[in-house]
């Protein structure tokens, strides 16, 4: 279905229907007709994209459709977590376009209709690979974070599992490995996205991390997250306080009260095997992690592995349908990003759905190379 010429039909059959109501509009009826005629781009525009660029606002009516996500919310909200290829595409566009996607809709149906009074509720997304679920996640996050949350994100679990380029053992917690490195990184990430509310949350306990340095119970939350970025090698157990003091507090009664968005992208990483070796060269286990150990308390129950989600919301993410393939390549179109000429026509339109099978990450690398 070729939706730039639908939608061009439905505009002409539109003023023709308009032109047997008023004979004396004729000549405005043929001049909006040209205009609609030399004006293709402006067409397409309603097509793929979306003027709504809050993801609040956003609809069935917006599905397949793109929207911009300002650059200064991208900044804050997205200091880490954004797909790589993403985060060049951002940089060759000139702009952070996201697909409204149906995944992502109904995520947010349920976050708008949820009765959070209640124990937290869980939502998976699931999928093959490279179909949208992080783009999808991040949407969802966007709403969140419009909606006053904090945003506690893990852009990539997998990575506190493999390839630590620093692996120590605990100061405080025998038998456990610390990972400054990555934790410092997080912390100064979540601080960027958060800090608004790091002046405003106060800390319940007093925390020691060695014999000069504390921080004192009643102190900002900026103080904690400060502490794990200029001492390295305290941000693993700053992380475990960290997480500490979110749980304990948010969702509260009282004043100030916050909501808080957990979102663990390759979650299943928390229960998986690592690469990482220990002295002794054996494998070191994702309990025996600082930050995994603490993460796994944000999502505690009396199960292990995949029952700890259990129970959940499951929210199927799939390949691009007509509709959504159709508007991402009008979209790369737009931006110049298919300089072939045969894929330009609509023979190699058909080549790209036959080879990515409308898999959203392969489709990105086929026209990559186009």
């Amino acid at each position: 279905m070729n939706l730039p010429r639908l939608y061009h039909r439905l505009r002409l059959t539109v003023v023709q229907v308009r032109s047997l109501h008023g004979s004396s509009n004729v000549q405005q009826v043929e001049t909006a007709a040209v205009a609609a005629e030399s004006d293709p781009v402006s067409s397409q525009f309603s097509v793929f994209r979306t003027s709504e660029n809050d993801p609040a606002c956003h609809t069935d009516l917006h599905a397949g459709q793109y929207y911009t996500l300002p650059t200064a919310q991208l900044r804050t909200l997205f200091p880490h977590g954004l797909p790589y290829r993403f985060q060049m595409q951002i940089k060759t566009f000139n702009e952070a376009c996201v697909m409204v996607r149906q995944p992502a809709l109904e995520l947010i149906s349920y976050l708008k209709k949820a009765d959070y009074s209640r124990p937290a509720l869980r939502y998976i997304l699931y999928g093959e690979t490279g179909c949208g679920k992080t783009m999808s996640l991040c949407h969802a996050l966007h709403f969140c974070a419009t909606q006053g949350w904090m945003v506690l994100h893990i852009p990539d679990a997998h990575l506190w599992v493999k390839n630590c380029r620093e692996l120590l053992p605990s100061s405080s917690r025998p038998g456990r490995l610390d990972q400054p490195l990555q934790a410092s990184l997080w912390l100064k990430n979540f601080k960027t996205t958060n800090d608004r509310f790091l002046s405003k949350i106060k800390t319940t306990q007093r925390y020691v991390w060695t014999k000069r340095e504390t921080t004192e119970e009643g102190r900002p939350l900026g103080e904690l997250v400060d502490q794990g970025v200029a001492r390295v090698k305290s941000s693993s157990d700053v992380v475990g306080a960290l997480l500490r003091e979110l749980r304990l507090q948010a969702g509260g009664a009282a004043e100030g009260a916050f909501r808080l968005a957990v979102a663990v992208d390759g979650v299943n990483a928390l229960w998986g095997r690592t690469t990482l070796k220990k002295e002794d060269k054996s494998e070191v286990l994702p309990e025996e992690l600082t930050l995994v150990h603490n993460l796994r308390k944000m999502l505690r129950n009396d199960w292990e592995g995949f029952d700890t989600m259990d129970p959940f919301v499951p929210v199927p993410v799939s390949s691009y349908t007509e509709k959504e393939f159709e508007s991402c390549y009008l979209y790369y179109m737009d931006r110049h990003w298919l300089q072939h000429p045969h894929s330009q026509t609509e023979e190699g339109k058909k080549e790209l759905i036959f080879l990515s099978n409308r898999n959203p990450s392969i489709l990105e690398r086929l026209c990559a190379t186009l």
